[in-house]
């Protein structure tokens, strides 16, 4: 009997999925496989029940005979292992970063003769339903606020983008890149102090409140999913911070941020150039103690970020701050550089490592931009953070759009280089 072969990477089977099923059983045995949690986060989505779950979901349709897990989105291990004569799917993999899935496994069954089936997408109300539950689901305080802790121990390394409005959180959302047979995005939203204020047109000295970063906070999660990390700056006063750690975790945020620096809030990359006052071991323990005996839940997380380096302390001094806020109750690191070269970031990372296997890292490699994801997971790094750079790529390309208009008195010149609107809007769902 001929074997058909379809994967699903779904918390719910719907008439869609029932219709593969049933057009698949057409053609011979039909067998089934899962996508593994850490397959499905990094191509599509936060599965909402376990794996455990999703596969017993399918090992209930009647007509499936065999359910396997797929650990990979490329289907190259499951074709080594099982030979399909037919591979079945939707026939939304036809274009955009799907087709990459498409032509690995036209690929692959042109080696020994197997085809694919591509089966009608099916869209109508009833699944939008689902689907709309679904995401819902995923965007709840209580699901979002959990799901950096598990990324951290599924994903190698967990990627976090800057973003600062609710457009700049659907590009976050929903930016997915095939690169040499990969399809990957991201995993996480960095809600900056920087570029809060810079979108609000304010220098980032912590003029902006936090009433309003916290609506900042509101108009991303009203139409994203993923986990958010949100820049603290210095957690203000001790008393202040408890009631910043409390409404953050009520609105579904996983992480804050916080730097060991008191005083009137100047920008790390300004360095030793303008005068800067780094708090002491004592004092900002003490704060980490207070925010983590404040907060509700065991899912939050308070993140230490050391300007030792960025003020020239030395490493030792670094390291030592690193241990007492992990005692303190610290969840996790960040330690910032602003030099080129990341070598004063891989030595606090191997050694701290040597003390420490398990608190997670954090790096930001605005300045050390060429060092690569794998090298950082390499150095014992958990957590990278693109900080500014949705932010600094806008503003020249607006200032040359607005630069040309006024130089030509018409917009006709700029309208090449401009994205027709329709395909903004496309990023935004309808209800």
């Amino acid at each position: 009997m001929k074997k058909v072969y379809t994967c699903f990477c779904t918390d719910v089977i719907h008439e869609g999925h029932r219709n593969i099923i049933h057009e698949a059983g057409k053609y011979g045995e039909v067998i089934v496989g899962v996508l593994s949690d850490e397959a499905m986060i990094r191509f599509n989505r936060f599965p909402t029940v376990s794996f455990e779950e999703r596969m017993q979901i399918v090992k209930d349709i009647g007509e499936v005979s065999q359910v396997m897990v797929q650990n990979d989105v490329m289907y190259d291990r499951v074709v080594r292992e099982i030979r399909p004569d037919y591979v079945i799917h939707g026939d939304n993999w036809l274009e955009g970063p799907m087709k990459a899935i498409r032509d690995n496994v036209a690929s692959l069954l042109s080696t020994y003769g197997g085809q694919i089936i591509d089966v009608p997408y099916t869209c109508n109300e009833r699944v939008k339903t689902i689907d709309d539950r679904i995401k819902a689901k995923l965007a709840m305080p209580e699901y979002r606020r959990k799901r950096l802790r598990q990324l951290i121990e599924i994903r190698p390394i967990v990627k976090a983008i800057e973003v600062h409005s609710g457009i700049t959180g659907l590009i976050a959302e929903k930016t997915i890149v095939e690169h040499q047979g990969e399809l990957d995005q991201f995993d996480a939203m960095w809600i900056s102090s920087l570029c809060d204020s810079t979108a609000k047109g304010k220098p980032d000295i912590e003029l902006v409140d936090m009433t309003s970063r916290f609506r900042t906070i509101d108009d991303v999660t009203e139409v994203t999913t993923k986990p958010i990390i949100f820049d603290g700056d210095t957690g203000g006063q001790t008393e202040h911070f408890v009631y910043t750690v409390r409404t953050l975790e009520k609105m579904g945020v996983s992480a804050v941020i916080i730097e060991d620096k008191t005083g009137l809030k100047k920008n790390s990359l300004f360095g030793t150039e303008v005068e800067q006052t780094q708090d002491s071991i004592e004092g900002f323990s003490a704060k980490i103690a207070a925010g983590k005996k404040a907060q509700l839940t065991d899912d939050f997380m308070i993140i230490a970020r050391i300007e030792s380096l960025i003020l020239e302390r030395g490493m030792e001094d670094a390291l030592n701050r690193a241990q007492a806020f992990v005692s303190a109750g610290a969840d996790g690191i960040m330690i910032h550089s602003r030099k080129k070269s990341p070598a004063e970031i891989i030595e606090f990372c191997d050694r701290f490592r040597e003390e420490d296997k398990n608190t997670p890292i954090v790096v930001v490699p605005s300045s050390f931009n060429s060092i690569t994801e794998a090298e950082l997971a390499d150095h014992g790094v958990n957590i990278v953070i693109y900080a500014n750079q949705l932010t600094r790529s806008a503003f020249p390309a607006m200032q040359k759009t607005a630069e040309d208009i006024l130089r030509y008195h018409r917009a006709q010149e700029v309208d090449s280089r401009l994205l027709p609107i329709k395909d903004i809007i496309t990023l935004i769902d309808e209800i």
